[in-house]
């Protein structure tokens, strides 16, 4: 399968801010419901956001998939061999086709001293959290963070040890 990471550079702020547009109004909205889906697309996908996330440690990689963006990841150092995903997407036409599976194992490739990668996931998110166990996650916590303006992230923390 032709998937690949590209480190994301300046001039793809605004592609991955149209995307988690895309993918959030479409997925999330049913979740948390549209209000809380622009307060945080607001605070996490504009250019300036995406810039911070970047200049405090997060690295963004476009998923890329027969020579067309597909998505997008972001990690971050934690530990000596630790890591945290912080974001994971795909574009919604794309899903099914073993693309996150892919584009997880070249993540992997470029992290190859790491032993234990987390994340946390949206509780009511099953198409994720299924996702994950099916690459080996496992639940490590239930965690409710208070991301501001009233609104929280219901979450699971999970974990992949290696």
């Amino acid at each position: 399968m032709n998937v690949s990471l590209v480190s994301a550079t300046g001039k793809d702020l605004v592609p991955i801010s149209e995307m988690a547009q895309r993918i959030w109004q479409f997925h999330y909205v049913p979740i948390i419901g549209q209000q809380q889906v622009d307060y945080m697309l607001g605070q996490m996908y504009s250019g300036i956001a995406i810039q911070k996330q970047i200049e405090e440690g997060q690295k963004f990689y476009i998923i890329v998939y027969n020579n067309l963006s597909v998505g997008y990841m972001a990690i971050s150092q934690i530990g000596t061999e630790e890591y945290m995903l912080h974001k994971f997407y795909i574009e919604t036409e794309e899903q099914g086709r073993n693309i996150g599976q892919h584009a997880f194992a070249a993540l992997l490739d470029r992290l190859p001293h790491s032993k234990k990668i987390s994340l946390t996931v949206n509780r009511q998110n099953y198409k994720s959290i299924n996702f994950y166990f099916k690459l080996g996650f496992k639940i490590e916590s239930v965690a409710d963070f208070d991301i501001g303006n009233g609104y929280y992230m219901n979450d699971f923390v999970m974990f992949l040890e290696f």
